[in-house]
C-alpha cells in the first residue's frame, strides 16, 4: 500500500513503503554504506550499494522477495529471466526461485564471461533464450551491462524486454568523461527501448534519511543531499 507524506517544501510526495523497507534492510545487512566511495564515473559518492554483501541464504532470499514483489506489482510482462555475469547470476537465480514460490515459474539463463570449449560449450547456461527476456541486475551505472545483455539476447533470437534493478541512483550518466543530462536508467528506457523498474531509488533513500535524521543520520543526509543536488536527475 502507498501512503502519502508531506515534504519539507509542502508538496505531497508518495512514500513507497516497499522501498522504505528495502532501504532499512540494506542498511541492516551492510549492503548500503555511507562514507566516501569512488564511482565508475570518478565521482566521490557519499554512499555505496554493494550487492556482493548479500552473502548468505537469508539475505539473498530476502532480497529476492523485494525484487519479486516489485516486479509482480509493476505490470511488466516477461517470459524468462536473464542474469548477466557476474552479479546478475545469483540475483537472477534467486528471483527465479522466489517467483516459483509465488506461483510464477519461469525459465532462467545466464552468461559466462569466457566461452567454454568443452562439455556443452558456448557462453550461455540454463534455459534457451526465447520470448520477452527480463534482465536482472543490482544497479545501473552507465547502461553498458544492459547493452551487452541486449546483444547476447538478440543474438540468440530473443527480445530484451525489460530490466529490474535493486537501486536506481538517479544520477547523471557520463559520456566521454563528461556529465550528460540523462541517467543510465533514462538512457536504457529512451534510447534502448527497455522498460526499467527498481526496488528503490535515490529519492527513497533521501526520504529515509530525512525521516531518521534524529537517529544519527543527519550528517549522512546532508552529504547525500549535496551529492544529489550536484549530480542528480529529477526523473530516471
Amino acid at each position: 500500500m502507498t501512503e502519502y507524506v508531506a515534504t519539507k517544501n509542502g508538496a505531497d510526495a508518495a512514500q513507497d513503503t516497499l522501498a522504505q523497507d528495502f532501504v532499512q534492510f540494506v542498511l541492516d545487512c551492510g549492503a548500503l554504506r555511507f562514507g566516501e566511495f569512488k564511482t565508475k564515473a570518478g565521482r566521490i559518492s557519499p554512499y555505496f550499494f554493494n550487492a556482493g554483501l548479500f552473502d548468505d541464504g537469508a539475505k539473498l532470499g530476502r532480497l529476492a522477495q523485494f525484487y519479486a514483489q516489485r516486479l509482480l506489482g509493476s505490470g511488466i510482462e516477461f517470459d524468462m529471466i536473464f542474469g548477466p555475469a557476474y552479479k546478475g547470476i545469483p540475483l537472477g537465480a534467486a528471483l527465479a526461485v522466489e517467483l516459483a514460490r509465488c506461483g510464477r515459474n519461469v525459465p532462467f539463463a545466464y552468461n559466462r564471461k569466457e566461452a567454454k570449449d568443452h562439455g556443452e560449450g558456448g557462453t550461455l547456461v540454463g534455459a534457451a533464450l526465447r520470448g520477452r527476456v527480463l534482465i536482472v541486475d543490482d544497479v545501473m551505472s552507465a547502461g553498458t551491462a544492459a547493452r551487452e545483455s541486449i546483444a547476447i539476447i538478440e543474438a540468440a533470437g530473443a527480445c530484451a524486454h525489460a530490466v529490474i534493478i535493486a537501486l536506481d541512483r538517479q544520477e547523471k550518466a557520463t559520456e566521454d568523461g563528461r556529465d550528460v543530462a540523462h541517467s543510465a536508467v533514462g538512457y536504457v528506457r529512451k534510447q534502448l527501448g527497455l522498460q526499467v523498474c527498481s526496488v528503490a531509488k535515490l529519492a527513497d533513500l533521501m526520504q529515509y534519511l530525512e525521516q531518521h535524521r534524529a537517529n544519527g543520520l543527519a550528517a549522512d543526509h546532508e552529504r547525500v543531499l549535496a551529492y544529489r543536488q550536484r549530480y542528480g536527475v529529477t526523473e530516471s
